[in-house]
């Protein structure tokens, strides 16, 4: 399985807003020049986010993005899935049933054993992310990086085009 390159950002995007202080925000721009991504399509997929209830858009001179619920409660599966959806990567096409080597239909009135195989592949990996949290993500990172990340984001402008 192959995930857009967007997921990788809107992950660590989203663990840096973990990192801030309770009520601080991160604008797109900062973001952006933080990780030196596209501001504007990193702006849309953060929007993404906010439609999934992960993160909160502020507006205003102060504004922009932090978690929209404590660490703890946001797991790398909400992240996935706000922008890559849910529907499971593999689709049995049952091709086994197709060309000279097809199955006759009574051999095929069970699951095909590569889409279960496939299926409870997906299923643990969906499992693996639901039951991690940003929290757990934080707990595993040195200690002296999310003082370091809020010391750089404040260092960059926020209403300065990246």
């Amino acid at each position: 399985m192959k995930l857009p390159v967007s997921t990788e950002w809107l992950l660590h995007c989203a663990t840096t807003l973990a990192q801030l202080e309770p009520g601080a925000t991160a604008s797109a721009a900062q973001l952006a020049e933080f990780y030196d991504l596209p501001a504007a399509y990193l702006a849309k997929q953060l929007q993404a986010l906010v439609r999934a209830n992960v993160l909160t858009a502020v507006t205003g001179p102060r504004g922009g993005f932090r978690l929209a619920r404590p660490a703890a409660e946001i797991t790398l599966l909400q992240v996935v899935e706000a922008v890559d959806g849910s529907a499971p990567p593999y689709e049995c096409r049952e091709i086994r049933q197709q060309g000279r080597g097809a199955l006759p239909a009574e051999e095929c009135r069970d699951t095909c054993v590569l889409a279960a195989r496939m299926a409870e592949a997906h299923e643990a990996w969906r499992h693996s992310l639901a039951s991690t949290s940003l929290a757990d993500v934080l707990g595993q990172i040195p200690p002296t990086a999310p003082a370091r990340t809020r010391a750089r984001l404040a260092s960059i402008n926020p209403s300065r085009p990246s």
